[in-house]
């Protein structure tokens, strides 16, 4: 519950705003039933309701957007029709949900949001004492939902540079382990659920540390760069890259086995060889290749990749090795196959 918290930022900010509204608008209910006005207290009644629906389905299905844009529309609509009920007193329950509508949902859908609410209970100009009221509310309600904007303008965008350095490697702009490691369990996840098939390639660049050493860390940059360059071109945008460590990749290919993976990897590593160079010096690549096995961990999967990996470089380097799909028990890392593409 508390990491859900810590690292779902919606998540946490529908949970407070629930918290704070349940508390603060159920008393009013209350003390509105006791004074006799049933229609206001019903109207309080409906936002703590709708509040707390808005927080179960946040929680239960993890789709905050949809969620924080139910709290952020129902609450506005609400202090509408409370000012409505009430007069001009219910404007102050507007101010609070002209700020939190950019917290639930994104600034654009929030601006349409509170303007639609100001509009909503300008055009009732009975509810205001006088011409100078209505225009000191409308004035007052822009200000405040100018400065929520920039506030949740700014807040978003280095909230995603925050997430895009956590999750991409800088030197070759592909995700990163941290990324893999989210990927791999939805993968899984999808393969269990599905029955699709998936599969994972390891690629290691042949020689990495003596073209490191003769031609300089610049040029061993330059080539990581190519091969991305190169991955991503003859890949699926279905398909998913990423730096495991060093000069070693991850390469997730969903919904591909048998035959045809063969046949991408394959066709992948003749236009390796064919275009990845270095001063006119031909760079290889080998791959350690391995189809997901059903009830299998991530662990295992990768574990399997490696050690074909670790077959393909120890029987010469430039090959393709594939795991064995033996009888082996889930969980257990099989030995590579005797096998390769070259």
């Amino acid at each position: 519950m508390f990491y859900r918290l810590r690292t779902d930022f919606r998540l946490s900010i529908i949970t407070l705003l629930g918290a704070c509204a349940i508390l603060g608008v159920a008393p009013f209910a209350v003390f509105r039933f006791m004074q006799g006005e049933v229609l206001a207290g019903l109207a309080d009644s409906v936002i703590v309701l709708c509040v707390c629906i808005s927080v179960l389905h946040a929680w239960l299905t993890g789709r905050t957007e949809r969620s924080g844009l139910f709290m952020a529309v129902t609450t506005s609509l609400s202090a509408v029709v409370i000012t409505r009920i009430v007069g001009e007193p219910g404007l102050l329950w507007l101010f609070p949900c002209l700020v939190t509508s950019f917290f639930l949902t994104g600034p654009r859908v929030a601006t349409v949001v509170n303007l639609a609410a100001i509009l909503a209970l300008a055009v009732q100009t009975e509810i205001f004492a006088s011409g100078v009221h209505l225009w000191s509310f409308i004035a007052t309600s822009l200000v405040v939902s100018a400065c929520a904007y920039v506030f949740a303008f700014r807040n978003q965008s280095q909230r995603e540079r925050l997430e895009h350095l956590a999750t991409i490697d800088p030197l070759t702009g592909v995700a990163n382990r941290r990324s893999m490691d989210q990927e791999l369990d939805r993968a899984v996840a999808n393969a269990e659920r599905s029955r699709t098939p998936c599969a994972i390639a390891l690629l290691d660049i042949d020689h990495f540390k003596r073209i490191n050493d003769e031609y300089g860390h610049s040029a061993g940059d330059e080539v990581l760069v190519d091969l991305v360059a190169l991955i991503e071109q003859h890949t699926r945008r279905t398909d998913q890259l990423f730096r495991y460590g060093g000069e070693e990749f991850v390469l997730l290919l969903p919904g591909t086995e048998g035959a045809g993976l063969e046949t991408v990897l394959a066709n992948l590593q003749f236009l390796l060889r064919k275009h990845l160079k270095l001063r006119d010096n031909a760079i290889t690549v080998s791959f350690g290749v391995a189809q997901f096995q059903p009830g299998e961990s991530v662990d295992s999967w990768l574990e399997r990749a490696d050690a074909a990996l670790y077959e393909a470089k120890a029987s010469g380097r430039d090959r393709i090795i594939f795991a064995d799909l033996g009888q082996g028990q889930s969980g257990t890392t099989a030995s590579p196959a005797a096998y390769s593409l070259t």
